[in-house]
């Protein structure tokens, strides 16, 4: 592996294109500055837990004796519950109303940008070649600063969307993220199975 294959793969498992309608329903109701901040913000705290999971991931994991796959059906749920409440915003509440339009880490700096595809892939890189655990960090650095650049670009399309289309968009990417949750539960239930039946004597 190389550096710039790792920040390929890590740019194309964070989907920060896909992200890009998510990131502006949810950040919908702040004004220019402060939802560019919080973009950028949302972007570190990403780096931040990919950076984590790079070093320190399988241990931590270990000590709390939580499972890969424990980590998939976690994030599955998170986006699903997610996804309801863009989907049914009369019955779940919208991502865009309430009284915190800001939200701080959940859910787009976890799972949606740093999810759990690509923190098991930041922890499968670093135990294949740990000697090269500076290297993966750089690509992890790299890959978040091309998917911030991307979201952040993305905001400058909110002069052409309106009102409506951004909730027909909200709706949409909840349709996408309910598809996406429920492949990262059968993801998580799959590999849990698949231990079971190798520990099987």
């Amino acid at each position: 592996m190389t550096i710039l294959s790792v920040t390929i793969t890590l740019f194309l498992l964070m989907d920060s294109p896909g992200n890009v309608p998510i990131f502006l329903s949810v950040l919908g109701r702040l004004e220019k500055t402060r939802r560019r901040r919080a973009i950028l913000r949302e972007i570190t705290f990403a780096l931040i837990a990919l950076l984590l999971f790079l070093f320190f991931g399988r241990t931590l994991l270990s000590s709390l004796g939580i499972s890969a796959p424990a980590l998939s059906v976690a994030g599955g749920v998170v986006l699903f519950l997610v996804a309801l409440r863009m989907i049914f915003p009369g019955q779940y509440g919208s991502l865009t109303e309430g009284t915190d339009p800001d939200p701080w880490l959940v859910p787009l700096a976890v799972p949606l940008v740093a999810g759990p595809s690509s923190m098991a892939y930041v922890m499968l890189i670093a135990t294949q070649e740990p000697d090269r655990i500076g290297d993966w960090a750089l690509a992890i650095v790299m890959a978040c600063v091309l998917g911030g650049l991307t979201i952040y670009t993305g905001d400058l399309l909110r002069r052409w969307i309106k009102d409506r289309a951004l909730n027909l968009i909200e709706r949409l990417m909840g349709i996408i993220l309910v598809v996406i949750a429920i492949q990262m539960l059968m993801n998580g239930i799959g590999q849990y199975v698949q231990t079971l039946s190798t520990a099987t004597p």
